[in-house]
């Protein structure tokens, strides 16, 4: 009586999740590119603001401020100094743009860039955003891998324009 001698093959894909930059990649790039060191961001969604947390300070290499509203951003501004403010447009209380208009009446706050970061993309609400003096606008949601170099991306293009 013979052995059958069964072999078992198996086949499976493994999916890989690679960054599409590295950590070292991005701080290098904030710093080549001259990018703000201190970041305010503003947004009311507690789990929005984790990542975020994460993507300026340990990817982007950036010195955060969070706050969960505009009432609370006009309170840390004056003291934090952000040389940079990313908004969320769509927050309960102070919106995005009543807390830029807001925050423009601080002082020292007149000239610094502020992007908004939104899902809501349509081009006459980017213009809009634009008119209210946004430098720029960052879909929501957002890559944390990327958000350092579509922060420079802006950032130079605003220095191009007139």
């Amino acid at each position: 009586m013979s052995r059958l001698r069964a072999s078992v093959r198996s086949c499976f894909d493994v999916l890989v999740w690679k960054p599409k930059t590295s950590y070292r990649s991005s701080v290098l790039v904030a710093e080549r590119e001259g990018l703000p060191q201190r970041v305010m961001y503003v947004e009311d969604d507690p789990d929005i603001r984790a990542i975020a947390e994460i993507a300026l300070q340990d990817v982007g290499g950036f010195t955060a401020r969070l706050c969960e509203s505009g009432a609370q951003a006009l309170a840390v501004a004056p003291a934090f100094g952000p040389e940079l403010v990313l908004l969320d447009v769509m927050m309960p209380g102070m919106d995005g743009p009543e807390t830029l208009q807001a925050l423009r009446e601080l002082p020292d706050m007149g000239h610094v860039p502020v992007i908004f970061m939104t899902a809501r993309l349509q081009r006459s609400e980017i213009d809009e955003y634009r008119a209210l003096g946004a430098v720029g606008v960052i879909p929501k949601p957002f890559d944390p891998m990327t958000l350092a170099e579509q922060i420079a991306e802006i950032l130079a293009r605003a220095r191009m324009e007139p």
